[in-house]
């Protein structure tokens, strides 16, 4: 490869100045036109890591039971770890380049972090579902409430169905509350802007950052006290709406920046107004990331503690008037039965913590089926109903066709009646026997 004289060049030769010898760059065979690969795995590399594993462990083991006096499993983790990173570094050396060695290097880590974080979420899981079993297993555990059951009743007796329908009843007030809202200002953030929309982004902000006893806090101070003069479970809510709102109008926020603006100026060239444009075009696109904006205010709701312990008050029995009485939550519900030390009160608590992320879990199924995909993909039924509704105005569009337009110029030997001439008064003459 040999870069060529361009005609600056030229001029300065011209000019009296002597150019340079020409650069040439040097392009290894079979290099050009190839792109790496940067998600498949190459063999050697896979040797490498079982390799480097197999040395860490090793080398930590060793250390561990041999030649050192250091004891415990996260030591011997965290020894094992450090081990594989530099044994592979070194096998990565053997037949690769610098540049390769910390990309693998790299690579190593970021899989490494994600099997952490993967892993910490399955013992939490796993641990709070264990530690609930036996309480869940019973039947009644879900259908009664704690009204006829004590601290040293059996697991038998007693249940969390008021914990239920109370966190069910306060997360459908807040998100009554904070959807619309949320929406209608990340909306007003990005389509109108303006000094006042970035005052209320920046409040938006420093509110995502509001510790959750403030909420609860004000929302005792504003309304429990001034207002309703009694917990309940629409003050719970409202406390519950404060934690929420901040965070779906920022992440709803960062959804509607990425819808492409070429969307809206081809919406705009076909005549159409602002709301129409945000309403047809802007809110469709990123109904994904909305449903995502939701999903993320209500797990950051439904497990609040703080504030509905200040708000809601606590009760055994079922309540299903928000405004009126007592209301508990799960979350509450749980604080309350890990406090008592005896072990069926701290069992039904992991019981309730147990049905408290399955509900989480099955919220978030309902809304990404609500959500469906990304933008420009369509489900079976929708693909169903675009082909059913393409074939509808085909056949629009060919009827009409077919139809002769009423202001189509008559053939050239077609004879023009008037309109006040039927048939019964034509007759046939000598020029015209029919």
């Amino acid at each position: 490869m040999t870069i060529v004289d361009t005609p600056a060049a030229t001029d300065l030769t011209a000019a009296g100045h002597v150019p340079g010898p020409r650069t040439t760059i040097p392009v290894r065979q079979g290099e050009v036109g190839m792109r790496r690969d940067l998600r498949s795995v190459p063999l050697d590399d896979a040797f490498n890591v079982i390799g480097a594993i197999a040395a860490g462990v090793a080398v930590a083991t060793l250390l561990f039971g041999w030649l050192t006096p250091m004891t415990g499993f996260v030591g011997w983790l965290i020894i094992s770890f450090l081990a594989f990173l530099g044994i592979y570094a070194v096998l990565s050396s053997l037949r690769a380049d610098r540049l390769t060695v910390s990309e693998r290097i790299m690579t190593a880590l970021f899989y490494s972090a994600g099997a952490i974080l993967l892993g910490a979420l399955v013992f939490v899981l796993a641990f709070t579902v264990v530690r609930g079993v036996p309480a869940l297993i019973h039947p009644n555990f879900l259908v009664e409430t704690m009204k006829l059951a004590g601290p040293l009743e059996p697991l038998s007796v007693g249940g969390i169905a008021h914990a239920i329908v109370g966190t069910l009843i306060q997360l459908s007030i807040a998100l009554i509350i904070t959807i619309p809202l949320g929406i209608t200002t990340a909306v007003f953030l990005n389509e109108v802007g303006g000094r006042f929309a970035r005052f209320v982004r920046t409040i938006s902000d420093a509110m995502t950052a509001l510790p959750s006893i403030v909420a609860g806090l004000f929302i005792y101070a504003a309304i429990v006290t001034l207002v309703t003069h009694q917990r309940s479970g629409f003050a719970a809510a409202l406390a519950i709406s404060v934690m929420m709102l901040p965070i779906i109008i920022r992440a709803s926020d960062v959804v509607l920046r990425l819808v492409p603006n070429n969307l809206r100026e081809a919406s705009y060239a076909l005549g159409t107004t602002r709301w129409r444009t945000v309403w047809n075009v802007v809110l469709p696109t990123s109904r994904s990331g909305l449903v995502t904006a939701v999903i993320l205010g209500t797990a950051r709701g439904i497990g609040e503690t703080s504030p509905v312990l200040l708000t809601s008050g606590v009760t055994a029995e079922m309540n299903l008037n928000p405004f009126s009485g007592p209301m508990i939550s799960l979350p509450l519900q749980v604080f309350d039965f890990v406090k008592s030390p005896e072990p069926n009160m701290i069992a039904r608590g992991f019981g309730a913590a147990a049905t408290l992320v399955l509900l989480v879990l099955g919220l978030f199924l309902i809304a990404r089926v609500i959500g469906g995909g990304g933008p420009g993909q369509l489900s079976d039924r929708q693909r169903r109903a675009v082909a059913t509704a393409s074939a509808r105005d085909l056949r629009r569009i060919e009827d009409v066709g077919a139809r002769p337009s009423p202001r189509s110029p008559a053939p050239p030997n077609a004879a023009i009646v008037p309109a006040s001439v039927t048939t019964d008064t034509i007759r046939p003459t000598e020029e015209n026997p029919s």
